[in-house]
């Protein structure tokens, strides 16, 4: 834990004093149904109305230069190894990546604070007494990339759109929302369901605008590599399908000088590429075929970069903290399957995996283990049960296991090994009391099959973590194997829940609301597409996620998390994996960035870094 100076406490005294004046009078305004410049999960904000600037926004940098990596994240219909398709709203296609630069929504996200959100599109919000209607009034100056103006028709239309059409996940996160109306040309209400999740306005603020008279004849559930008309800071440039797009920054873009945009936004083109593997990916950067690649894998980090570029400084590395949540990754276990229904087989499947060993001997000893869905956040279950925490379990006391109202389970720390005789002791023990028994050196499930696991992946670079794994599931008699797909294929195939075990990864919100429907409740384990892996069907996860969804302030947040999380994880719906509590970067030395990166939305590098000519210049003469 970092030490913290007197001075320290009084600056962080000062600065919740500033939040809380704000934010108090914020909620006035809200009563009275006063406009208002920003908006927020428990109505706090650090920025008053006539902010100029977000503080960690660089207002000196440059514009120019060429960005280009490869995809790190995924969002809807997209891939991190391909795309054929420019809609990545709809659940078709494979969407492109970068897509969203292309678009403006009604707020922005600001950078340094959990949750709020301040005028993009939007100049202002009135909202109603009783919080379920918003009236946002748009920017006169907000228009398409043809010229048009962006009305409330567009906005009303845009929003009821995604609802009825957009990718299934957006779908489940609009349930609350009732629709859009443009109430004129600059102003459109939103009216939302009673009880209605803390974090929809915040998702409907973020929403992609799009132009009414473009779609009116177009299709907009369809897949298509047509460019739609967008009225972001960047335009679809150049592509190749399955190789490469590129974003060309729009030079007069309406928008660039607005309080949420300044310092933003500063390269003049942004590339992504694509690769079918990242440790082919890795010789291409190397390469200078792009020029920024954050490493998620250790090894790589600790074995490879030790090339030419590297050694004579024209490639920098940097670590970077990671202060968001981690969120869960791991190994998702199929639960809609018969053969993993009974959560002491699942438990034995978690047995069988030893993490130390993997940790160690593959991944350099660079990673964390993972233990909550909430990893890296204040909403990890810790001890026992706060007496909050017990007020929302006990009225399902005899429905969860008992252990919800103890210590919550984390998983085994094995010997090392690789084959910890112990754990795998265990593990057999399980599997017997579950009715799976051993013949001719066979696990047979209930029904007299062999049991069978089939893990699947889309890149080789995880083929290595699997190896012992496998090889421990061998000794419990199950017949394990692992599948490489290739990216498209195994999309599919997790979308419609077509697989045995698959690993994915859960993105926490610091403060997640409406999101937890997706990834935990027995509505998403149906949703074709839902980011509920594990088919989670458990009626007090349910209640626990409306809960969470109905917090009035932070702290109960925190405890209905911290509940849910107790009953997930009792659950053994996963095998916890790893993170990591940095950001690796890679880059070839031409960039420069803010000293303080924003903490709510980790590196940045799209909308803050900057093209550095001298550091350029200094390459180029270096090469």
């Amino acid at each position: 834990m970092a030490a913290f100076s007197r001075r320290h406490f009084l600056g962080l005294g000062a600065g919740a004093l500033a939040t809380f004046r704000v934010g108090a009078a914020l909620a006035a305004d809200e009563a009275a149904g006063v406009e208002v410049h920003g908006i927020s999960a428990f109505g706090d904000l650090k920025y008053p109305a006539d902010f100029k600037n977000f503080d960690y926004a660089n207002l000196a940098a440059p514009k120019g230069g060429m960005f280009s990596t490869i995809p790190s994240s995924r969002g809807y219909n997209q891939s991190f190894q391909t795309f054929n398709s420019l809609n990545s709203f709809i659940l078709k296609g494979e969407g492109a990546q970068g897509m969203d630069l292309t678009f403006v929504s009604l707020m922005a996200r600001a950078g340094d604070e959990p949750d709020a959100m301040y005028g993009l599109a939007a100049k202002s919000v009135r909202i109603s007494p009783d919080k379920l209607t918003y009236r946002f009034a748009l920017r006169p100056e907000a228009k398409f990339h043809d010229g048009s103006k962006i009305t409330a028709h567009d906005v009303a239309w845009s929003i009821n759109t995604l609802k009825a059409k957009g990718h299934p996940l957006i779908q489940v996160q609009m349930r609350d929302v009732k629709g859009a109306e443009a109430l004129d040309d600059a102003v459109v209400a939103v009216s939302f369901a009673e009880k209605r999740a803390r974090d929809v306005p915040l998702y409907v603020a973020g929403l992609p605008i799009f132009s009414m008279a473009y779609y009116a004849t177009r299709p907009f559930e369809e897949s298509t590599l047509d460019t739609p008309l967008g009225s972001g800071p960047y335009k679809v440039g150049r592509y190749e399908v399955n190789r490469f797009i590129e974003f060309e920054r729009v030079k007069d873009w309406w928008g660039a000088e607005l309080p949420v945009c300044r310092g933003h936004y500063n390269h003049d083109v942004i590339r992504y590429e694509f690769y079918r593997d990242r440790d082919v990916a890795f010789e291409g950067f190397a390469a200078r075929t792009y020029l920024y690649r954050e490493e998620f894998t250790a090894r790589i980090w600790a074995t490879r970069y030790d090339f030419p570029a590297l050694k004579d400084g024209r490639v920098k590395q940097e670590l970077v903290p990671d202060q968001t949540p981690s969120g869960g990754q791991g190994w998702f276990i199929n639960t809609r399957r018969e053969k993993f229904s009974d959560a002491r087989v699942r438990e034995a499947l978690i047995n069988a995996f030893d993490f130390e060993w993997t940790n160690k001997t593959i991944m350099y000893g660079a990673y964390a283990r993972t233990r909550s869905p909430f990893q890296n956040s204040d909403l990890v279950a810790e001890g026992l049960p706060s007496p909050e925490e017990l007020k929302l379990l006990e009225p399902f006391r005899g429905q969860v296991p008992e252990e919800v109202f103890g210590e919550p389970y984390v998983p085994p720390v094995s010997d090392g090994s690789g084959q910890d005789r112990n754990l795998l002791r265990k593990a057999q023990q399980l599997l017997q009391a579950a009715g799976l028994p051993i013949k001719g050196g066979k696990r047979l499930l209930p029904n007299g099959e062999v049991f069978k696991v089939e893990f699947m992946i889309d890149t080789p670079t995880f083929q290595p973590h699997h190896g012992s794994f496998i090889k421990n599931l061998g000794t419990l008699g199950i017949e394990a194997s692992l599948r490489i797909v290739d990216a498209v294929q195994l999309r599919a195939r997790i979308e419609s829940f077509d697989f045995d075990i698959v690993v994915e990864r859960l993105t926490m919100s610091p403060t997640p609301g409406d999101s937890l429907r997706a990834y935990f409740t027995s509505e998403a384990a149906a949703t074709k597409g839902s980011y509920n892996y594990a088919g989670v069907a458990n009626p007090a996860i349910d209640a626990l996620v409306e809960k969470a969804m109905a917090a009035e302030t932070r702290n109960e947040l925190t405890f209905a998390c911290r509940a849910l999380d107790r009953v997930f994880r009792a659950g053994r719906y996963w095998i916890p994996q790893w993170y990591n509590t940095s950001h690796r970067l890679a880059y070839w030395d031409i960039f420069s960035h803010p000293a303080n990166l924003p903490r709510y939305t980790g590196v940045s590098e799209r909308t803050l870094w900057w093209h550095d000519a001298a550091k350029a210049a200094k390459l180029e003469q270096a090469k």
